[in-house]
Parts: structure tokens; sequence; C-alpha cells
């Protein structure tokens, strides 16, 4: 199964909500960092790829039809041209807002000191994070506002420059299914949009997972 859509949006742009929706109409499984904390073999694959090691992408999406969100939307690029076929989705939102919401949900979590007793595979991806986001993305700088709302909006005008328009829906999760079910020649469900992952919920899985890993 190769990937039918890419998602070229950053993280807490709605992105596990867009994971349920897609999943409704057809897109599904999709690929999200959910699955990374969940298939313990995926971490040491990311952290390769985020060291720039060639990486096998058919290996690490394999049974899935669609990513959203880190660690997919890192790889973009690469994503796009692997799959000429498939369209490209970036999620985006009001910078003020992502920043918030970013720096009070997984900026938290990258910056937390991870448990001594958490598997190696939560380590590894800890790490993979850390270096995929704080670094690479931001270039270390995350907590200058100004900096990291510009890398928010320039990687959102790279994305609409460099990926023709036919093949690009730009979309705010706020605008409910039809524009996605239009771009993507789906029938409107009749139930709601899936509404998760507030900055709430996040902070409750995370208390939860930091639990199980024996670092509460």
């Amino acid at each position: 199964m190769s990937l039918a859509l890419i998602g070229a949006g950053f993280g807490r742009t709605g992105t596990l909500s867009l994971k349920g929706a897609l999943e409704k109409i057809g897109f599904g499984p999709c690929y999200h960092m959910m699955e990374v904390f969940q298939t313990p073999a995926h971490p040491a694959l990311w952290a390769a790829a985020v060291d720039g090691k060639p990486t096998d992408w058919d290996v690490l999406f394999a049974g899935y039809r669609a990513t959203v969100d880190w660690p997919g939307c890192h790889f973009w690029r690469e994503l796009a041209a692997r799959h000429p076929d498939a369209p490209v989705l970036l999620s985006v939102r009001d910078p003020e807002r992502w920043y918030e919401s970013v720096r009070n949900t997984i900026y938290k979590v990258m910056t937390a000191d991870v448990p001594e007793q958490a598997p190696d595979p939560m380590k590894t991806q800890m790490r993979m994070v850390r270096k995929m986001v704080l670094e690479q993305t931001f270039g270390g700088r995350f907590e200058d506002r100004a900096h990291a709302i510009g890398v928010f909006e320039r990687h959102s005008e790279t994305v609409r420059r460099e990926i023709p328009a036919e093949r690009l829906l730009v979309y705010e999760v706020g605008s409910g299914w039809e524009p996605l079910c239009a771009f993507l020649g789906r029938p409107v469900p009749e139930e709601p949009f899936p509404r998760t992952n507030t900055s709430e919920d996040f902070q409750q899985r995370i208390h939860q997972m930091r639990e199980q890993a024996g670092g509460a």
C-alpha cells in the first residue's frame, strides 16, 4: 500500500482530529506521532531518518494510506517525490494560537527529563523528536516567539510555493468536512467532524504515558 495523502502541516494544527477525519473517509490507517509511540520498532527508524541516513519509506509507512503531523511532515518533500500522485494537505492555524498551543503541550514534553526507567524506544523517540523539532526545525530557538512563528509561517509559504495548486489543500480543521471531502472526492459524512487532542487532552495523555513509564 502506498501513501494516498501526505500531510505537510506542523503538529498542533489539528492533526489528530485530521487523522480521525481521514480515516472516516477512507484514507486510513493514517500515520501520526501517536503511531511512533505505539510501534516499538519505529523510533529507531525515524531517528535514523532524522540523522540523514538512507530511509526505506515503504517500510516505515507499510499498511498506511496517509500521514499527518510530525515526524512525517518533516519529510514532506521526500514523501511528495516518492508518491507523486498523492495529494498534499497543509494543515494551518492562526500562528499566535499555534505557538501558544505548542508551548503549552509538546514543548513541555520535549524539554522534560525522560525517566531513567523509561523503555528504550521512548528514550529514542524523545531524542529523535528533540533533534527534529527543537534543533532542525526551530534552530534551538523555539522560546523566541517571533522566530518560532516565523519558522511556522515560512514553512507554510514554502509548501504553497513548491506544491502545485491542483495538488495542494491548505486546510484549517475548523473548516469541517466540506473542503476536505471536496478536495479528496469523498462524500461528506453525516457525523460531526472529529474534535480531539485539545491542550487539556494532550496533557492528560502525556501524564498517563509518563505514569506508565514510571516517571509520574
